[in-house]
């Protein structure tokens, strides 16, 4: 890692990343094959920080601190394996990539102190990560709304407001550089951090 801390893939622990070796390979992980109708692909980071805020503008009660962050680190594992997986291949990885994918996410969720997700929890969450995923397929890589309900199968409706550009500013739905993306995330992190 960038830290000169060490990650066995295979065996991951708990401390064998430091935060800004996670915001790094998030921000350089890319999103849809790293396919984008804008100059740069979107990263991991980027996506991360999107469903923490449509997660929390969805919920009537406030998320706790532990709950923002258990959604800022949902694909936390995806930045430490430096691999987003587009959803159509998932089926042919088969279960080694599966049990892969869990011990790595099992080591974030140690390591930040995150709670298994109740199935409440988690379809909130999905529904966030879906509609973050069909608005980033208009959006940013230039999909049609018919592809994203026949492609997908997301039938939810794209959003036209980027949720980013009231708390950052910038174009709605351009990609951040990845250094840009990197302190983003890594902002995100360790406010929460200190709340929880």
């Amino acid at each position: 890692m960038p830290s000169g801390k060490r990650l066995d893939l295979l065996h991951p622990g708990a401390a064998d990343w430091a935060d800004d070796d996670l915001a790094l390979g998030l921000a350089r992980t890319y999103r849809w094959g790293g396919h984008s109708a804008w100059p740069l692909p979107l990263s991991v980071a980027q996506h991360s920080i999107s469903v923490m805020l449509l997660r929390r503008a969805a919920t009537t009660t406030p998320l706790s601190a532990l709950q923002e962050l258990r959604e800022l680190l949902h694909d936390a594992e995806e930045g430490l394996l430096g691999f987003d997986c587009i959803s159509v291949l998932k089926p042919f990885m088969g279960d080694s990539f599966r049990q892969l994918t869990a011990r790595l996410e099992q080591a974030v969720f140690e390591r930040y102190g995150l709670p298994a997700w109740t199935a409440d929890e988690h379809a909130a969450h999905k529904r966030a990560d879906r509609l973050a995923a069909a608005s980033e397929a208009v959006h940013v890589v230039g999909w049609s709304r018919q592809e994203v309900v026949h492609t997908l199968g997301i039938t939810v409706a794209p959003l036209e407001i980027d949720p980013l550009v009231a708390a950052y500013g910038g174009a709605a739905w351009e990609p951040w550089a990845p250094a840009l993306a990197a302190q983003r995330f890594m902002e995100q992190l360790a406010r929460l951090a200190r709340l929880v």
